[in-house]
């Protein structure tokens, strides 16, 4: 049966197996269950699919080398079974006159119907000249192509919220996509960069449900940035035991101890890091002890600054109480011999009770 299933092709001659493990590691990431995963793989495989425009500003191009290495999808079944990638500076074939005509005519031919990804922060200091492209600036292609789009996804912390170009003292104005367009639904996907499953899902979701998923305050999808890294680290386990890498190289740091005290912004960063790994590898930064750098944050590079120091503070778990890291999880464990302790007293009252009633 495996064989088989192996076998079946889909319309691009991928494997179907392929094709179904990328359904079925979306609908993980977005909390679904086994059953929406048929009805994932039905809108992926819808004979329409959606027009996507990809526009490249002020980047490093970092966000879609991400995606071109991924394995859910990888970019073949993502560009020739998923989506119509109509333009894309990067991957297309055509270049100069021509690429520019593959752009005006999938915004005239799909206007209200693509969706438009954008890839780099946008300057708007002296009139947006620090980014042109065929004459045009950055604002002036946005203002053009983000307004008849259906929705639009903001790939990366660049797009977002500006990125490193937006940090201190932000010379060419950079801004992030909401900052310029408000009439049309925008979502973010922040990171530096951002996992090729949380764009996969995002994508997914939108063909299965016709809307973009939820999303919190900064118009960022909850199924990928609805819990801090620190609340599911592999290594928080360390931190509640108040157990922390020193100095890069030392015991702690070699035995998998919790990075906070070198710098490490997982206690204030929101991303599925931890669980959705990048590219089958099964590793993250703070897995192969780098601390995290808060990247799918906004103003990262200014509020996470110095890297390698660490946060002023950080939370109890639970408390709502702000402690200093070297005392945090000795209280976390007097809590918790509290705890215990109340419910053994409560466990012998009891006992004393029923005695006493036996009597």
């Amino acid at each position: 049966m495996a064989e088989q299933i192996d076998n079946i092709q889909t319309n691009s001659g991928l494997s179907r197996r392929g094709f179904i493990k990328s359904c079925s590691v979306a609908a993980a990431a977005l909390g679904l269950s086994e059953t929406m995963i048929p009805k994932l793989v039905e809108a992926a495989e819808s004979s329409e699919r959606p027009t996507v425009i990809w526009l490249h500003f002020q980047e490093c191009t970092g966000c879609t080398e991400s995606l071109l290495r991924g394995s859910h999808p990888d970019i073949g079944r993502l560009i020739l079974d998923i989506i119509s990638l109509d333009y894309h500076e990067t991957v297309m074939v055509p270049s100069g006159h021509q690429a520019e005509k593959s752009l005006h005519d999938s915004v005239a031919k799909n206007a209200g119907k693509y969706i438009l990804v954008v890839e780099g922060a946008i300057p708007t200091a002296d009139n947006g000249n620090f980014c042109k492209i065929s004459g045009r600036t950055a604002m002036d292609i946005l203002a053009d192509v983000g307004p008849k789009a259906a929705a639009i996804i903001a790939m990366g912390t660049c797009a977002s919220f500006g990125g490193i170009q937006a940090a201190a003292p932000n010379p060419t104005g950079a801004k992030g996509v909401r900052d310029l367009i408000s009439d049309v639904p925008i979502i973010n996907i922040s990171g530096c960069p951002p996992n090729p499953i949380t764009f996969l899902g995002t994508v997914l979701h939108y063909l299965t449900f016709k809307r973009l998923p939820n999303c919190d305050e900064m118009g960022r999808p909850l199924f990928a940035y609805g819990r801090r890294i620190h609340d599911h680290c592999e290594r928080r386990a360390h931190f509640d035991e108040g157990r922390f890498a020193e100095e890069f190289g030392d015991f702690g740091h070699k035995n998998g101890y919790c990075l906070y005290k070198v710098g490490c912004k997982g206690p204030e960063t929101f991303s599925n890091c931890p669980a959705a790994r990048f590219n089958d590898v099964d590793v993250w930064p703070v897995s192969v002890g780098h601390g995290c750098v808060g990247c799918t944050e906004p103003n990262f590079w200014d509020s996470m600054t110095p890297f390698y120091e660490r946060l002023p503070n950080v939370a109890i778990p639970g408390t709502g109480i702000v402690a200093d890291a070297d005392s945090a999880g000795r209280k976390i464990l007097g809590v918790a011999a509290a705890a215990v302790g109340i419910h053994a007293a409560v466990g012998i009252g009891k006992s004393i009770t029923n005695k006493k009633k036996d009597e």
